[in-house]
């Protein structure tokens, strides 16, 4: 007859074992979720997407032209601030076009996705459709297809054809996130709204458009920002002493990169990255509050 005692000891032994090779099981998963392929290659892009700013960082700060760093220097943001009147003109260019044609695009874009979203009507699948197409259509295309309208319409190149064509290509991003706010609201809210007593623009000023605003504010950023970079459509409807920045930054690295664009890149970087943080937080306290 086998002694009790050392039966329970055998199975101690094999639920430590058992517990042991659980717990390293468990210590090697972890291993490997840090180490694992997508890991590594979220690492390996946001390498390849930031340091060529901190390179222009770097650099701003150089107290020579040359690529190589000969020592610590302010003096490319003195220039920047006092002696850069051309480059500043270009970028209040840029501002005003930015602004102004994202008002523009939100306000149609947010129009067209309420009324194709929840009203039927002729052609609405067709509109679904064609919506989409700036978004696909390759930039030259886009660039050219508007210089010729403009062309056949006599009108003369400059800010208001740049207005124009940034209007045009920002309104399907503006209408495809305000679509995307729409698709998760809840249209009992416009059925009480309306036993409430409200009217259709009551309804659109007072609910609608207070639930959809973190997709009609993500879709006018985004707007800003296709805006302020966009190059290749820009230079194909711009005019004489309608320059906006990337066009003025681009006619200035032809003969070389200036230590002055590296400045500028740097104030754009922390400006842009305050008011992302800033939107980020109220974003997301305004949907939590809706």
């Amino acid at each position: 007859m086998k002694n009790p005692l050392i039966q329970i000891l055998k199975k101690n032994q094999v639920t430590s074992k058992s517990e042991s090779n659980r717990h390293a099981k468990r210590n090697w998963k972890k291993f490997n979720r840090r180490v694992s392929f997508s890991n590594t290659m979220l690492c390996l892009s946001l390498l390849f997407l930031f340091i060529p700013l901190f390179i222009i960082i770097f650099f701003s700060f150089n107290s020579s032209k040359d690529t190589n760093f000969t020592g610590f220097s302010f003096k490319w943001y003195e220039q920047l601030i006092f002696e850069s009147g051309p480059l500043w003109r270009s970028l209040l260019n840029s501002l005003i076009v930015a602004f102004t044609s994202s008002l523009v695009a939100t306000i149609l874009g947010t129009l067209a996705s309420i009324g194709v979203s929840w009203y039927k009507f002729f052609g609405r699948s067709y509109i679904q459709s064609i919506s989409f197409l700036p978004m696909v259509l390759p930039e030259v295309i886009m660039g050219v297809s508007l210089l010729s309208f403009f062309s056949g319409i006599k009108l003369s190149l400059g800010l208001f054809t740049i207005f124009i064509a940034h209007a045009t290509f920002c309104l399907p991003f503006v209408y495809l996130m305000v679509t995307a706010r729409i698709d998760d609201f809840d249209y009992s809210i416009i059925e009480a709204s309306h036993d409430l007593g409200a009217n259709e623009i009551q309804t659109l000023f007072k609910v609608i458009i207070p639930a959809i605003m973190p997709g009609i504010i993500s879709g006018f950023m985004m707007s800003v920002t296709m805006s302020l970079e966009d190059y290749v459509i820009t230079s194909l409807v711009s005019g004489p002493g309608s320059s906006t920045l990337p066009l003025y930054v681009y006619s200035m690295i032809r003969f070389g990169v200036s230590p002055v664009i590296n400045s500028l890149s740097f104030v754009l970087i922390l400006i842009i990255c305050t008011i992302a943080v800033f939107l980020r937080k109220g974003l997301k306290s305004f949907a939590a509050a809706h």
